[in-house]
């Protein structure tokens, strides 16, 4: 009797440990991020994610190959703001060197009542077609801060003023923390801005100090203002020098011929004939900046394949892309870098393409959807950095750190829902997602870089 019970204990014992076994194993064959009702998969994409969670409705688009994004107004819920962990940041003094020869584009013209009596920029009005039949069929009028801002994403620091000084401190540690070693600064002269803000010079000072403080280095990204000439360039680039060209985060980039120059993007150069541009950017032209104290190195925007002839026309030292839209221009499109970049070694140009997370600036264009670039779980923008390292570039420019209005940021965006708005984020990853892709592919380009720069002898800062 004792052994048949001492039997039934060992049989009973191994049909136990049988069925945990065959519960252990099921359980690790399920998948860990899935929650009840979601499909299988789903958390790679966090745009289907929040389109199942959140009824968002996406417009297809053939334009890039990928999906476009929207923004989704007359949602009736509540507001709903998540705040990341702050444990998320990796210490700065474990991050890898600042890469100089990467680039990113600045906005400092956001406002708001707290710095500045009134919203700038977070207000955008919505811009009208050129067609009045389009514009008819979508909102008129303008944005209205702190729920309802221009942009489809939503700051990490909320809705900003770019004169408060936690702010800029903020965004030079960000940049940092992503290798970025330069940043190029959306600039008006003094008593100038765009129509929808305010000038922003004498912001510059603190961006400089601030910048200095993380080994940052600040250029300039001289923007279309009205009347923009060859004589009020000469005057605007001298009084550039004059003033902040002292400072020690002052951007400067050394030639082949050892000269350490300023640089001075130019956005829209195109607007203004070649002729006009040769007349400062030429050693014979009659306002000639060329072998005087305030030479430097000019960058123009390609956008048309043809302006690669008025740009050589106009005395350039090289050319930018600026748009994160692939497909958009000549200029944006991946598939004519290595054309360009090989006309630019012909004329010893640089060549500096812009490379974008996305796209996305329905909140400003409604009409406009046309030209969204989804970001695919940063997927955009990975392919983006992949596409400028294979056409060895001097420098890639990033557009940019925080143009909000067109969703090319790379600043931390939240989750967040409001009664009328569900905006766009980066999950299921965190809001460093695209810091901490940008320093991923730094240091990738940083050592691409130092070995063709030996081989093709271009110019090194």
């Amino acid at each position: 009797m004792a052994k048949f019970r001492r039997r039934t204990c060992i049989i009973l014992s191994l049909i136990i440990l049988f069925i945990f076994s065959l519960m252990m194993g099921l359980k690790m064959l399920r998948p860990n991020k899935a929650t009840s009702g979601d499909p299988f998969g789903l958390e790679l994409l966090p745009e289907l994610h929040q389109q199942t969670h959140l009824r968002k409705s996406f417009d297809s688009q053939n334009n890039d190959k990928v999906n476009s994004e929207t923004n989704i107004k007359n949602l009736k819920s509540v507001e709903i703001t998540m705040k990341p962990s702050k444990t998320s940041e990796p210490y700065l003094e474990e991050l890898p060197p600042l890469n100089y020869y990467l680039h990113a584009f600045y906005y400092s013209w956001y406002g708001n009542p707290q710095f500045d009596g009134k919203y700038i920029h977070w207000n955008h009005p919505i811009l009208k077609h050129w067609d009045p039949r389009i514009t008819k069929n979508y909102p008129q009028g303008k944005h209205s801060p702190p729920d309802d801002i221009g942009s489809s994403f939503y700051p990490e620091l909320g809705i900003y003023s770019s004169r408060d000084p936690s702010v800029i401190e903020s965004h030079m540690k960000q940049m940092y923390s992503a290798s970025i070693g330069v940043l190029a600064l959306s600039w008006y002269p003094p008593g100038t801005n765009d129509e929808n803000g305010e000038n922003t010079d004498d912001l510059v000072p603190t961006i400089l100090d601030k910048a200095h403080k993380y080994n940052l280095k600040v250029t300039f990204h001289i923007e279309p203002y009205s009347n923009r000439d060859d004589q009020n360039m000469y005057k605007n680039v001298k009084y550039i020098i004059d003033k902040y060209g002292n400072h020690p985060a002052f951007y400067r980039y050394k030639t082949r011929t050892g000269n350490a120059l300023p640089m001075f993007y130019i956005y829209d150069s195109y607007i203004t004939k070649p002729e006009k541009w040769a007349n400062l950017l030429t050693p014979t032209g009659s306002q000639s900046i060329r072998n005087s104290p305030y030479d430097g190195l000019f960058i123009a925007l390609l956008v048309e394949s043809k302006h690669r002839y008025d740009i050589l026309e106009g005395g350039f030292d090289g050319i930018y892309t600026y748009f994160a839209t692939n497909g958009f221009t000549y200029g944006s499109s991946y598939e004519n870098w290595a054309r360009l970049r090989f006309f630019c070694d012909q004329f010893n140009l640089l060549f500096i393409p812009s490379v974008g997370p996305g796209y996305i600036d329905t909140s400003i264009r409604p009409w406009n959807a046309q030209n969204t670039r989804n970001r695919i779980n940063g997927k955009y923008y990975e392919t983006a950095l992949d596409a400028a390292l294979h056409a060895h570039p001097s420098i890639i420019s990033i557009t940019s750190f925080n143009e909000w209005h067109e969703g090319t940021q790379i600043e931390k965006a939240i989750p967040k829902r409001t009664s009328n708005t569900v905006y766009l984020d980066y999950r299921p990853h965190k809001p460093s997602l695209y810091l901490e892709l940008t320093r991923k592919w730094s240091e990738k380009y940083s050592k691409e870089r130092a070995g063709y720069t030996v081989d093709q002898k271009l110019p090194l800062s």
